[in-house]
């Protein structure tokens, strides 16, 4: 027999990725139960939950029935109180018509946010359109309804000069475009962020610390609906109550839409795959998911809301958002040196 039939034969080594085969010495603890962000998962559930025909009508019918019966028994009790006492009948009359006018203030209040939110989309969609087609006259349209839009903001009026120095040095649509985008839109990028920020602080911190039933699903509806009331008004929107709703309606039907809120996936891999989720609770732990997700729905509301889409500036980062957001209270503080801003 020769030297290489002496040999003993070398074992194969196999990768395998799947997590039963792999070291358990290495590998990080995950808690029995994956937290899955169920109050935010709830909050868009009921958010973007779609009434069906037979539904609308029936508030319609309940609706026209419940104000004509108001509007009957107040023209009634208005012209039996002129009948009792002409002074008590004037003060009925000038107090209803107050409150007839208040209620045509609201309903003008909400046209013109609906007004606000579709000038932010119809220039969301022209810049678009002139960056994509290179076309220098459609964008210098779009800094000029920018730089219109933004005349009364404090905090852009050192972007505005500076747009108003540059522009004339600008031969390419996209060129002038991420101009306006860096130097007008980069303050407001950054007051959207703290918003979103403390939403998520809120959201995470009520889960994590009150066991009340319903009382995280509550908080998440809250918190994420004052969060896109004020990004909508950063970005130059300030929609009113129903107008909020449809927008909030709006942002969270397109991250379901794209699964964002049926899992945890790169929010787990950066906390869970640090280690921190180990060394916590589960109710921690799902405080620290439904942050995540409050995270990821107001960076799609900033989306949503910003009259140009993130070209020359980056999307924010939900890991970074979170960390920033929780640093200190239900992440270790050292993860505040994560990067903002970071594309992902």
């Amino acid at each position: 027999m020769n030297d290489e039939t002496k040999r003993p034969a070398r074992p194969a080594l196999v990768d395998r990725d799947d997590a039963d085969h792999a070291d358990p010495g290495g590998a990080a603890h995950v808690p029995d139960e994956v937290p899955t962000g169920r109050a935010m998962q709830t909050a868009g559930r009921l958010v973007t939950r779609q009434a069906s025909g037979w539904t609308r009508f029936v508030r319609w019918v309940f609706g026209s029935l419940f104000t004509l019966i108001v509007s009957t028994a107040l023209y009634d009790y208005v012209t039996g109180l002129f009948a009792q006492n002409t002074v008590l009948g004037w003060v009925a009359f000038v107090l209803t018509g107050l409150a007839v006018a208040i209620l045509a203030v609201m309903i003008l209040q909400e046209v013109a946010s609906y007004s606000r939110l579709r000038r932010l989309d119809a220039l969301r969609a022209q810049s678009q359109a002139a960056r994509g087609g290179a076309d220098l006259p459609a964008a210098r349209k779009v800094a000029d309804a920018l730089v219109s839009l933004y005349a009364s903001r404090p905090e852009v009026s050192w972007g505005k000069a500076k747009v108003a120095e540059q522009r004339a040095e600008m031969f390419d649509a996209d060129a002038l475009l991420a101009l306006c985008e860096r130097e007008l839109l980069a303050p407001l990028d950054r007051a959207a962020l703290v918003e979103v920020e403390a939403a998520a602080r809120q959201v995470g911190l009520v889960t994590a610390m009150v066991p009340l039933a319903l009382a995280d699903v509550a908080t998440a509806l809250y918190a994420n609906l004052r969060m896109v009331r004020r990004l909508s008004a950063i970005y130059g929107g300030r929609s009113g109550g129903l107008a909020t709703w449809r927008l909030m309606a709006r942002v969270f039907g397109a991250v379901m839409g794209a699964g964002a809120l049926a899992l945890t996936d790169d929010l787990l891999g950066s906390v869970a795959g640090g280690g921190v989720l180990s060394k916590l609770s589960r109710r921690f732990g799902e405080g620290v998911v439904n942050a995540g997700l409050t995270a990821r729905v107001g960076i799609a509301a900033m989306e949503v809301c910003r009259p140009m889409a993130f070209v020359a500036l980056p999307r924010p980062k939900v890991s970074a958002t979170v960390a920033r957001a929780l640093s200190g209270v239900l992440l270790p503080a050292e993860r505040k040196s994560n990067g903002v801003g970071q594309s992902g």
